[in-house]
């Protein structure tokens, strides 16, 4: 879709350089019948121009592609018109790069609203170079828990304020087919926060979503074209799902934040151990389950809701994860699901393969 969109944009911007040609020569293209000023023949050179350089930027994948692209519509649209008895059929042409435009410039303020949350958010994050986890600070956790720290290497390392993570992989809903999906997000832990920005494929057509969980306050959004919404979702439900949805990202992909006074430690064994993870005034609950290597290979949690239509409904929910690898100076796994245990049997609705994994990131931070 991406590459029929840009060469459309190419081709239709390659045009205009017949219009150039014919203010230079009035002879030279036969094609166009009324004469072309040599203005305004820079101004079909300058089409000529900027619908190639939209086409290169959908290429590879700048967000404001859009920005050329309306700016090329604009000008083709008013050449056009002074020239309509032999260009008035690139009106059609110009409509259709028009909603190509607006579907980018959606997209591109869908993501902005992600990008400026992020952006706050590190603005505001403070990084503690100096405060070194050493194996008496994790003395008191249960053993298989301080087997696991030891185990992904987050001794004698920075206490960490906050990461960054990219992740490919599928999803699916309940009957339907798998789509792909890419992933960005930034987790912090002064105040909980998990910005997740997400984008599927549906039928070769880019869905973005937003999920973003602030301080116990989560809301949900899916938009077609980052414009028409699909999903649009804030409650009291949803606040405590996004808060298991951040203790999951806490104990698989940042393990050095489980030394947090908010996280209790109620019970365990040889190879699991259970905790609560509370985030102003949201209490959850979930069961971690180890290997003899040390390695974290499951997380259970009966505190999270699916969305089923319009409702939420609390079921079990599991993250089997596998493939450790390094990530960052970390032993942390490269592959994981997610999992719903209806009452009906197990659904698998997502698999994931960490891309990045990258910590206390200092774009603006204070020091």
């Amino acid at each position: 879709m991406k590459i029929m969109v840009a060469l459309f944009i190419l081709f239709h911007g390659l045009i205009h350089f017949l219009g150039f040609i014919k203010s230079l020569n009035s002879a030279a293209v036969a094609q166009l019948k009324q004469p072309i000023s040599l203005p305004a023949g820079t101004l079909w050179l300058i089409c000529g121009l900027l619908f190639p350089v939209a086409a290169i930027l959908i290429y590879l994948n700048h967000p404001s592609w859009w920005i050329a692209g309306l700016a090329a519509v604009l000008i083709s649209q008013v050449i056009i018109l002074y020239s309509w008895s032999d260009a008035k059929y690139g009106t059609i042409a110009n409509l259709l790069v028009f909603v190509f435009v607006v579907a980018g410039a959606g997209m591109w303020k869908f993501h902005r609203s992600y990008q400026l949350d992020y952006e706050t958010a590190l603005a505001g994050s403070t990084i503690h170079h100096r405060n070194i986890i050493h194996d008496s600070g994790i003395a008191a956790l249960p053993l298989p828990v301080q087997r696991y720290l030891r185990y992904t290497g987050v001794l004698n390392k920075p206490e960490i304020s906050n990461v960054r993570i990219t992740m490919s992989g599928q999803m699916r809903e309940k009957g339907k087919d798998w789509f792909p999906i890419s992933s960005e997000q930034y987790n912090f832990f002064e105040t909980p926060t998990r910005l997740f920005y997400m984008t599927g494929i549906f039928s070769r057509i880019p869905v973005p979503g937003y999920h973003a969980y602030k301080n116990g306050h989560a809301s949900m959004q899916v938009r077609l074209f980052g414009l028409i919404p699909v999903v649009n979702l804030s409650s009291r439900e949803l606040n405590q799902a996004e808060t298991v949805t951040l203790f999951n990202d806490m104990c698989l992909l940042a393990p050095a934040s489980l030394m947090d006074e908010r996280v209790q430690w109620v019970e365990s064994d040889s190879l699991s151990a259970t905790a609560r993870f509370t985030c102003n005034g949201i209490t959850v609950g979930a069961r971690l389950i180890f290997n003899h290597e040390g390695q974290l290979i499951n997380f259970i949690s009966d505190d999270r809701y699916a969305l089923s239509g319009k409702t939420m409904t609390k079921q079990r929910f599991s993250t089997p994860v596998s493939e450790y690898k390094n990530f960052g100076g970390y032993r942390l796994p490269g592959f994981g699901s997610a999992i719903w245990h209806y009452p009906d049997g197990e659904f698998e609705y997502a698999r994931f393969t960490i891309q990045s994994v990258e910590y206390n990131v200092t774009n603006n931070l204070k020091e």
